[in-house]
């Protein structure tokens, strides 16, 4: 979970308001049931896209599509020469365990990691091992969530590497068999991991910001070195059908302006805000709750009849980052749409043209939509 996020927050005392509704979410998690249907694995020619199964209590079964932890084991298990992981939290054993069974086989292992998380257990153990971990050391966070494994495979998304981010909270991550998108996500490492160099103090350089093949392309941002929310905006602006967003926080104002002018010029504009923070007079999701929204009917096929923009339903956290435009644009990763987001965090945001792609993530936006019209209508 990424609540530290919040601390840096524009205004101090938003923050501190919206880190204790984080708490109350904990809280809530324990005395609420969510019931998610299973999602399924969707493969393009080149990449896997994953979403978790949120569920109460317990641990999926294995082999279950939303265990994103056995996915990335398995990867760890097939490298040859190295891991390189970069994430904000790192809190499973059996992570730790193939990391560990990677290192006695020779396997180059690194970490990158925020330092409020340098003392989790499983960290600990690889470090014991003689895994070498570099934290930030610094207030603003290294939010990143990615692992690149032998130069020529990338998993990314919304996804920490945690026991609460992988069986409680909706997240997605994308593994891309890439060399290009890997040259990218490591040339990003080594300014952490090599050069000790966080947040907007990295160079700006990205080896491969366009990645095309078989007819998907695939743009790599990173913040906050670079200028991330113009990117999104102007793909928000030149919606012409739709947008579906998912969002943990949502604090940009510019964004937000983009987004209720699209509504207001006909363009059916949907989504799902966690409800942590969301009642804050700082989150977006107060001013487009109120936009008038012109499209009649379901959001899209599989969605429920709802409000254009609604709270979440899971009781623990809606952890997405997204956008999809037109049914076509995806825009996903671990940039949330705040400014310490774009001014001060590591993170990584990826702008994907491909409707099979933009399909699986609509997929995933409905059952995520559908549970919060559910929890709504139940008056919960």
């Amino acid at each position: 979970m990424s609540r530290r996020t919040l601390f840096t927050v524009a205004v101090v005392v938003a923050a501190l308001v919206v880190v204790g509704a984080v708490v109350l979410a904990l809280r809530r998690g324990r005395e609420e049931q969510v019931s998610v249907p299973t999602a399924t694995p969707v493969a393009g020619s080149w990449y896997e896209i994953y979403f978790t199964t949120p569920q109460r209590t317990g641990t999926p079964p294995s082999g279950s599509p939303g265990r994103l932890d056995e996915k990335l084991v398995a990867l760890i298990d097939g490298a040859q020469r190295s891991v390189e992981i970069a994430v904000y939290d790192f809190g499973l054993e059996n992570v730790a365990d193939a990391l560990i069974r990677a290192k006695r086989r020779g396997v180059a292992v690194r970490i990158v990691t925020d330092t409020d998380n340098l003392e989790n257990p499983p960290l600990k153990r690889v470090r014991a091992e003689g895994i070498p971990v570099v934290d930030d050391q610094r207030r603003a966070i290294m939010h990143h969530k990615f692992a690149v494994i032998d130069g020529e495979t990338v998993m990314t998304g919304a996804w920490n590497f945690a026991e609460r981010d992988t069986y409680r909270h909706n997240n997605n991550s994308v593994v891309f068999r890439s060399p290009e998108l890997a040259r990218d996500l490591t040339n990003e490492f080594e300014k952490m991991f090599a050069a000790r160099r966080f947040g907007p103090t990295k160079p700006q350089d990205v080896p491969n910001p366009l990645v095309e093949r078989d007819g998907t392309r695939v743009q790599v941002f990173f913040a906050s070195e670079q200028e991330v929310p113009p990117e999104i905006i102007e793909r928000v602006r030149a919606a012409r059908s739709s947008i579906a967003h998912m969002a943990f926080t949502f604090t940009l104002d510019q964004l937000g302006v983009a987004l209720a002018d699209r509504a207001l010029a006909g363009v059916g504009v949907w989504g799902v805000v966690e409800t942590t923070g969301s009642q804050t007079q700082f989150s977006e999701y107060g001013h487009l709750k109120n936009v008038k929204n012109a499209t009649a009917g379901p959001p899209f096929p599989g969605c429920a009849q709802g409000p254009s923009v609604v709270q979440d339903g899971n009781p623990f956290l809606m952890h997405h980052k997204v956008f999809v435009i037109d049914e076509r644009t995806v825009i996903f990763g671990s940039f949330n749409f705040t400014q310490a987001a774009a001014q001060d965090n590591d993170e990584t945001l990826l702008i994907v043209e491909d409707p099979t792609m933009a399909r699986a993530f609509l997929a995933e936006f409905c059952r995520v939509y559908n549970v919060a019209v559910g929890k709504t209508k139940s008056g919960r």
